[in-house]
């Protein structure tokens, strides 16, 4: 009677492995892929996951490939089933040669059709950096105007223009904090909580780079090392940030409840879609972290009830996900990767 109850204990275990292993994969999806130049894994995942942002879950090291975690185009991607569980694995078709193009490899050697050569560098991202990269290198958040009215700030271009490029030297005053190298920034909007009016940051938006040449009391005269566009007298000095800016992003849920809203979007505009970059009113005092999967639902909609002549607010309805890629005290920049429906200012945020 046991050995009977142990089995039946074990085939509904198998069942609900396999119920869960069914529920995360999508109805319809393929057996394999051949991963494409533009590929991402999130897409990738979407091919074959109802919830792309459980891709750790289900991908599986080839030991056959040196760094698994490096998927390059023209990989076939295959859906296996590894003692009972879905899993995803990569075949590698290509020659792998370091950056600069095909140096490295013998001309007289042949290789096997299906075997092509690219350079190392190109693996596909997680998510598509180039919708980031301005957020992750050239754009920060400061807790409040002080910030920016404390700052050195920049006094004159070179031969007294009001204007600066790259290779220029210009002139700055403030207190420099004995500090060579810094971010020229220029102030953007304020980003308020929707519900609280909290004051949650400053945009500061990065304009270019600078290094002090020499300074005398609160004059410093500059080099431009980098300029994304003309830094203009009046625009702030902030210190490099010592904070890294990761650029490799793997999905994960919040490890607690966060419920928030999206406060901007990028460019200023109302409408938000796929690969939009947003900002949220949750960050690091919330326990937000970089690379956590956040659900979209937009408000349900205000009806009349015809039977009680009363009006009723239906509940609100799951519209699309996004990811968190860089947090700052009270605020965060995501990206959208699905949209469903087209998104709004103000739409609302919960656990995916």
């Amino acid at each position: 009677m046991k050995k009977i109850l142990i089995g039946v204990i074990a085939a509904a275990f198998l069942s609900l492995n396999v119920w869960a292993q069914d529920s995360l994969l999508k109805p319809g999806h393929p057996d394999e892929y051949t991963v494409k130049k533009g590929d991402t894994l999130w897409d990738i995942s979407s091919t074959f996951l109802s919830s792309p942002w459980k891709w750790p879950e289900i991908w599986h090291a080839n030991p056959q490939i040196e760094n698994p975690h490096l998927i390059y185009p023209g990989d076939l991607i295959h859906l296996v089933y590894i003692d009972g569980e879905a899993k995803l694995t990569s075949e590698r078709t290509l020659k792998l040669v370091p950056g600069g193009g095909a140096g490295g490899v013998n001309a007289n050697e042949k290789l096997s059709p299906q075997v092509r050569v690219v350079q190392n560098e190109a693996a596909i991202t997680a998510i598509p950096l180039d919708r980031v990269d301005s957020f992750l290198s050239r754009s920060r958040v400061v807790d409040s105007e002080k910030t920016f009215e404390s700052a050195p700030y920049i006094l004159a271009g070179p031969q007294k223009r009001i204007v600066a490029g790259a290779g220029d030297e210009a002139y700055a005053r403030g207190n420099f904090h004995d500090l060579t190298n810094f971010g020229v920034y220029r102030k953007g909007e304020a980003f308020f909580d929707p519900k609280t009016k909290e004051v949650l940051g400053i945009h500061a938006v990065g304009v270019g780079s600078v290094s002090i040449k020499a300074h005398k009391g609160d004059i410093a005269t500059l080099n431009v090392v980098r300029a994304n566009e003309e830094i203009r007298i009046g625009d702030s000095l902030l210190p490099s940030e010592d904070r890294s800016t990761n650029s490799t992003f793997y999905p994960s849920g919040p490890d607690k409840e966060i419920t928030g809203s999206i406060i901007a979007v990028e460019g200023g505009v109302q409408q938000v879609g796929k690969y939009n970059v947003v900002m949220i009113n949750r960050g690091d005092r919330e326990g937000l972290k970089v690379g956590n999967v956040l659900a979209i639902y937009k408000k349900g909609e205000t009806v009349i009830d015809r039977v009680t002549n009363g009006t009723v607010s239906l509940p609100d309805e799951r519209a699309g996900l996004l990811m968190v890629f860089r947090t700052f005290k009270k605020m965060s920049f995501a990206l959208v990767l699905q949209a469903d429906r087209p998104l709004t200012v103000g739409d609302t945020l919960q656990n995916p």
